[in-house]
């Protein structure tokens, strides 16, 4: 039987922690290993983190700095990829999985990858918000023929990039295409990954496998809503994507995306020190061009 390594990444949520690692631990296929990443939290989780170690199978790692998600996950799955994990499901500190979540990744990734007749570098979830809507931030991106596995009889959807809430990735997608980039930090770290690994084929949306996304508000990412106090996350996603568009698409890719930036922006009628803060980020995006990094093993 394959082997499964869950991956969560935290940092300063000890009390929703203990709910996500609870959920994976009372998963009907329940993971072989579940490596937990603490981003150098500051609130008590380390504490918390000491007594689900004596659990068999939990693995922390202790991180001395804040990587981000980016950091963090090209951490938990490298260390899964070390422990010789065949799958590897990631998600976030507030990603509650139901109970046959993996079962269905699992099982649904298969019957996917049978009727394909091909490989498959990833199956992601379904993901709801805590009122059992639709998480509108984890919307995964469709291909143009997202239905086909629909019209088999499954209950998949065809998909080129999705979120890191609740992924499933088989070892030999790491092995190709390497580790999500650390250097982007946070934002648009997902988007990339998978598009990048999309390149081997599709990826696939089971929909029989449901997890819920503890958000504070169910509402999409949108350069619209850039203040003062959430600036630095913004910064982030204006240098990653334009850094994305530009070297991994093309320029009408980037100049499309500076489009919509400009949009975002002017309708939701954000200060000129903002707008000129991130203009200058998209700017950094053009000589920002980080590669990816391999993982390793040690079996």
């Amino acid at each position: 039987m394959s082997t499964v390594a869950a991956v969560v990444v935290t940092y300063n949520r000890k009390d929703k922690l203990t709910t996500v690692l609870d959920h994976v631990l009372a998963q009907t296929r329940r993971p072989e290993w579940v490596v937990v990443v603490d981003n150098a939290s500051t609130d008590g989780t380390d504490q918390v983190l000491k007594e689900y170690e004596q659990i068999d199978g939990v693995v922390v790692v202790r991180l001395k700095e804040n990587t981000g998600g980016a950091g963090g996950f090209a951490t938990g799955m490298n260390k899964s990829y070390e422990l010789g994990a065949d799958f590897i499901w990631i998600m976030d500190d507030d990603c509650y999985a139901n109970p046959d979540a993996l079962e269905e990744l699992i099982n649904g990734h298969a019957k996917a990858e049978e009727a394909m007749g091909m490989q498959l570098p990833y199956a992601c979830s379904l993901v709801k918000w805590v009122d059992g809507n639709i998480c509108e931030m984890n919307n995964p991106g469709t291909t143009w023929d997202w239905g086909k596995l629909i019209a088999k009889g499954q209950e998949n959807v065809l998909v080129t990039h999705c979120s890191f809430v609740s992924v499933l990735f088989p070892r030999w997608a790491l092995t190709k295409f390497g580790l999500p980039l650390t250097e982007y930090f946070i934002w648009f770290d997902d988007q990339e990954y998978t598009l990048r690994i999309t390149k081997a084929g599709p990826g696939v949306q089971v929909l029989r496998s449901v997890v819920v996304h503890d958000l504070g508000v169910n509402r999409g990412v949108n350069f619209g809503d850039a203040n003062a106090s959430n600036l630095w996350k913004f910064e982030y996603g204006a240098r990653n994507e334009s850094s994305f568009r530009l070297h991994h698409e093309n320029p009408v890719s980037w100049l499309k995306f500076l489009a919509r930036l400009v949009q975002g922006l002017r309708h939701g009628n954000v200060p000129w020190s903002i707008r000129a803060k991130l203009f200058r980020k998209v700017v950094e995006g053009i000589a920002f061009n980080p590669k990816p990094k391999m993982p390793r093993s040690v079996l």
